[in-house]
């Protein structure tokens, strides 16, 4: 997979834009401030769940860490926001079972 980066829109804040740069291990989400910043970096297979509110124009993405807070990303335009989700999707592992050690839902026990 190709390391490929997200920036939000510059339109609405082109001092402060968040960025999403995806590795083949993972996942880093830089969330700016107007002085300093966090990054943060997740494991696809630590992701449980992305999430999109849909403003009018642009859209935020909702990352849910396993054992973690929440990440937030801003800003960013509707196409953007769906491909984040959709890289980030293809590369979180199905194959693990759940907590409770009962088999991923679409494969029968045999």
């Amino acid at each position: 997979m190709p390391n490929e980066t997200f920036r939000s829109s510059s339109f609405k804040d082109p001092i402060t834009r968040d960025e999403v740069e995806f590795s083949d291990k993972g996942v880093t989400f830089r969330v700016r401030k107007l002085i300093g910043g966090t990054d943060n970096f997740v494991f696809y297979s630590d992701i449980s769940g992305v999430e999109i509110d849909n403003g009018i124009f642009f859209c935020t993405v909702r990352i849910i860490p396993r054992a973690r807070p929440e990440i937030v990303i801003s800003n960013f335009t509707k196409g953007d926001a769906r491909r984040i989700k959709e890289i980030i999707l293809n590369n979180v592992p199905s194959h693990r079972p759940d907590a409770f050690g009962n088999p991923p839902m679409g494969n029968p026990p045999r």
